[in-house]
């Protein structure tokens, strides 16, 4: 094992210069499975939901054979983007010149294309994007080679199973978003330790045992995972008692958060998704068991709430360190911190 105090953080320039940010966005995002959002969201055809994978604009629809897709959500004619919100509809029109779109992407038809162009109306179809599911999970690649979900999930599905919880029993409770003045790889990185746990979530910490010897770090390729028993005689405002024994916590790279918490069958998960080299937007879909009481749900969301307004404290009181621009990098202890060396080591191989 190194010494601690051996391993080099990134550069801190990394977390304010825009074009890193930009290197990121490519190397990075527009190569990487993120989480979209339900498949009930698309649970009948003709149904579509405008959302993004990091900087990219991207529609999802189920098409009149109920088959679930993904296109880039932009017009081939001029690069309009087409859809916003969500609902239902038979085709997909360019609010700019009406250039009109089948669920399978197709194009329809298009004003004046036939009189004034020899254009192949068979190949302005729209850009077709690899959507994969995780039970009612959805997830787009920006990246028409990508490979299947399941290479970067792992054991992952089959872990959450056994700790408890039937996503496909789950009932979706709400979305929690936010906006945080820091760069995405500062969220991340907060993510993926508990160091910080014993002096900033002093809640948490009362709760769940964040021992080392009791919280475990394991680092699978894409995959970083950290697992915790609840303390023997857990105090405070949450109560771990119920099925899942363990919480477990997961980055899936670059930023598809997985939380379970020890309770009742719970599971939340949402993506950390940079705005600009300093600003990043956060959602969090929250899921529990059918059967389980609101007070129990009213406290763990108040438990989750205070340990989010703790972090980005955190978080943004970094943001404002690196900003300085005096010191060149930071060092990280090899075990405490190995997830975020792997994270970083994960970052500066796809950046190349």
């Amino acid at each position: 094992m190194a010494a601690v105090g051996s391993i080099r953080t990134i550069p801190w320039s990394w977390y304010t210069d825009p074009a890193v940010l930009e290197l990121e966005r490519a190397g990075i995002f527009r190569h990487s499975w993120q989480y979209v959002g339900r498949q009930d969201e698309l649970a009948e055809p003709g149904s579509f939901l405008a959302t993004r994978v990091a900087d990219v604009p991207v529609v999802l629809v189920r098409d009149e054979d109920g088959t679930l897709r993904a296109f880039l959500n932009v017009c081939r004619h001029r690069g309009s983007v087409l859809c916003e919100g969500s609902g239902k509809r038979s085709t997909i029109q360019c609010p700019y010149h009406a250039w009109t779109y089948g669920l399978d992407g197709s194009l329809r038809s298009a004003p004046r294309l036939a009189n004034e162009s020899d254009a192949d109306q068979a190949e302005l179809g729209l850009v077709a994007l690899p959507l994969d599911t995780w039970g009612p999970l959805v997830f787009v690649n920006p990246d028409p080679e990508a490979g299947p979900l399941s290479e970067l999930l792992g054991g992952l599905p089959e872990r959450v199973a056994a700790a408890g919880v039937d996503l496909a029993s789950l009932r979706f409770l709400q979305r929690s978003e936010s906006e945080l003045d820091c760069n995405w790889k500062i969220s991340a990185e907060n993510f993926l330790e508990c160091y910080h746990c014993q002096v900033a979530h002093p809640g948490f910490s009362a709760v769940m045992d964040v021992s080392p010897d009791a919280y475990l770090l394991e680092a699978d390729g894409g995959r970083m995972s950290q697992q915790s028993p609840p303390r023997p005689e857990p105090r405070g405002s949450y109560d771990p008692s119920g099925e899942v024994e363990r919480g477990q916590f997961h980055l899936l790279f670059p930023g598809t958060v997985v939380n379970v918490m020890p309770g009742r069958p719970n599971f939340s998960i949402g993506p950390i998704v940079p705005i600009d080299a300093e600003h990043t937007y956060r959602f969090l879909d929250y899921f529990v068991a059918a059967d389980v009481d609101r007070s129990w749900i009213e406290e763990a969301l108040a438990f989750d709430a205070q340990v989010g307004s703790e972090d980005r404290a955190l978080v943004e009181r970094v943001q404002a360190g690196v900003r300085a621009g005096l010191i060149d990098a930071g060092r990280l202890l090899p075990e405490s911190e190995r997830l975020i060396a792997h994270f970083q080591s994960l970052v500066v191989d796809a950046l190349g």
